[in-house]
């Protein structure tokens, strides 16, 4: 194209129907380097088209512009711009072109970061992942990103929007990695463990042929939220690579020490643990959960008792825990009641607790939607394995390289049957 004007009014001329739209993007492609080089005199030729009707052009020209260094006078105009483009752009227009779509979309987060206004780009690039996305168990590069800034403007619950979400497509493995990552430290900022504890299970047991950072890291927040959540680190399951299994703890070892202090049930023992290591576990911004380790212990060393005692003093309860007084025990009973940690009632005439064992009888309607709810989960996901395994199975690469690794059978390989044998 020979100027910005004349590639304007091409954009306006072809937005209208499909096969215009392709020979537009036909036009766009030619003028990339054009473009980039004129990229700080294109904000302007914005105004003149309709970000909802002239998505793919004004996607082209804002990817441009963007690409060019940005004014802090500029940024806000900018920011705005981006903004009302995600929210109006035409999810099929610009799925024409989603890698220049992704490269606004990390510009915009790189400036809101940039600006300490991180809070601002966390609805748009929901957005975004939604026009993006061609269903919702495709993982898109912005994933991660959308989690990041969820994380910096602590919005935890606009993540579980995207993380409760069935993913099955994935493009980029250290998207796949970066988006469980950042679940599973949204799911601790939530204290919801279980679910924190699947998102980093993900990221340690993912198929990985050299070891990374975003997996080490993910195996020292693992193991913490396994001594929180289920007071015990849980050994590498058999479809973790090999790579992680000898290398990870060999990277963790302040981590793998303080589990197996934990391990001991002994307060004393803990403490000197995290005060030896402390300054590690402050530099991996670590030691928020590592006190929760810590008083995790109390708890864990009451529920040890429930499995011996039906009724004991909090005297007795202090003394076994290793608490200073019984009236620190009676709080910590009294919590872990309204937690439905333990089943338990406390007689504060004489100072007994007396353990229960669990009510949960499974006959509520609550509770059979819930079964319910969780075997049609189930259905779906056995569903989603066996078709995946199918395309798999009939994948040319997949049965080129497995034709290649199994020993071939022709029916002259083998012995003849005997004749006697096939009579009656």
């Amino acid at each position: 194209m020979d100027s910005v004007e004349a590639l304007v009014a091409h954009v306006q001329a072809l937005s209208g129907n499909p096969e215009e739209v392709s020979h537009l993007h036909s036009l766009l492609k030619q003028s990339e380097d054009s473009l980039r080089s004129q990229a700080s005199r294109l904000f302007p030729f914005l105004e003149q088209l309709d970000p909802s009707k002239h998505s793919l052009g004004y996607l082209y020209l804002l990817e441009a512009y963007s690409s060019g260094p940005l004014l802090e006078e500029q940024a806000s105009g900018y920011l705005l711009t981006v903004v009302e483009f995600i929210d109006s752009c035409s999810a099929e227009q610009i799925r024409l072109a989603p890698d220049k779509f992704t490269s606004v979309c990390k510009s915009f987060k790189d400036q809101v970061m940039q600006l300490e206004v991180a809070i601002r780009g966390v609805a748009p690039l929901r957005t975004a992942i939604r026009k993006l996305q061609t269903s919702s168990e495709h993982l898109t590069t912005l994933h991660p990103d959308f989690l990041l800034l969820c994380l910096l403007s602590k919005c935890y619950k606009a993540g579980l929007s995207i993380l409760d979400d069935d993913i099955f497509e994935v493009d980029q493995p250290r998207d796949l990695f970066l988006y469980c990552y950042y679940g599973g430290m949204i799911n601790i900022g939530l204290k919801r463990f279980h679910k924190a504890l699947e998102c980093l299970h993900n990221v340690v047991t993912a198929p990985m042929t050299s070891l990374n950072a975003i997996a080490v890291e993910a195996f020292k927040k693992y193991v913490l939220v396994s001594l929180i959540h289920n007071g015990q680190v849980p050994s590498f399951p058999k479809y973790t690579s090999g790579t992680a299994q000898r290398n990870l703890k060999n990277y963790t070892q302040p981590y793998t020490d303080l589990a197996n202090c934990y391990a001991t049930g002994k307060f004393s023992e803990l403490e000197t643990s995290i005060q030896t290591n402390i300054e590690k576990f402050q530099a991996d911004n670590n030691l928020g959960l590592v006190r929760q380790v810590l008083s995790s212990l109390y708890k864990r060393n009451i529920q040890r008792l429930t499995q011996t005692y039906l009724t004991l003093s909090l005297q007795d309860i202090a003394g076994a825990a290793q608490l200073k007084t019984p009236r620190e025990a009676e709080m910590h009973v009294l919590r872990m009641i309204q937690d439905g940690e333990i089943f338990a009632t406390i007689n504060q005439k004489d100072g007994m607790v007396s353990f229960h064992e669990d009510p949960e009888q499974y006959k509520t309607c609550e509770m059979i939607e819930h079964i319910d709810s969780s075997i049609q989960r189930l259905m779906a996901l056995s569903k989603k394995l066996s078709s995946i395994d199918e395309h798999i199975s009939c994948d040319p690469a997949y049965l080129t390289k497995i034709g290649r690794e199994r020993q071939r059978f022709d029916f002259d390989d083998f012995d003849s049957v005997p004749h006697k044998f096939l009579q009656t």
